[in-house]
């Protein structure tokens, strides 16, 4: 179901208004009718949106899919790793809720050039003699709620102006939990 421009295009768009935009770009994806780097663009711009006009010309040229009741934004998914390091960067498309799980390994998430769907989404962390890094936009707003026993837990916070909200939830026990922002030293291969 695409939305319907009236004089409320100056209102502010909902979650589910743009969760509605995502599930037609997500069928316009599987018919062939976009390509993953199309998808993602406009994917992006949905999620960026604050206006119902601004979501408007983001799917004009596609037809219009059936309301399934389902929204079209991945709500959780896990990044595993043991005894192995996985790594996830570029442009790829985020979850409202991932979590990261390593057991005498390594999980690195780069969520600087992915999409995120929504304004707010939760890393849930789980390590145990393990390494968990996640590097985030530079005007990300970071809010660590984990703990750690016999490890280390840095998350570099602070609030910026409308950014997206990254909350980092878990715990991790003899294992270190990193949270960065913006292009830094740590190394991401």
């Amino acid at each position: 179901m695409k939305l319907i421009v009236t004089d409320d295009s100056d209102q502010r768009a909902s979650d589910s208004d743009r969760d509605r935009v995502a599930a037609v770009l997500g069928e316009a994806l599987a018919t062939g009718r976009l390509t993953s780097v199309e998808h993602a663009d406009r994917l992006d711009s949905a999620y960026r949106a604050k206006t119902v006009g601004e979501l408007v010309p983001i799917t004009r040229d596609l037809p219009d899919v059936a309301a399934s009741g389902v929204p079209a934004a991945i709500e959780q998914q896990v990044i595993a790793s043991q005894f192995s390091k996985v790594v996830r960067k570029g442009r790829w498309v985020a979850s409202r809720h991932t979590r990261l799980t390593a057991r005498f390994g390594a999980v690195v998430i780069d969520l600087s050039d992915a999409v995120l769907p929504g304004r707010e989404i939760t890393i849930e962390t789980s390590a145990w003699f393990s390494k968990l890094i996640v590097r985030v936009a530079g005007n990300a707003n970071v809010i660590d709620e984990g703990s750690s026993i016999f490890g280390k837990r840095n998350v570099t916070g602070g609030y910026q102006d409308d950014g997206p909200l990254i909350r980092v939830t878990g715990s991790s026990a003899f294992s270190k939990v990193i949270v960065t922002r913006g292009k830094d030293d740590w190394n991401l291969r």
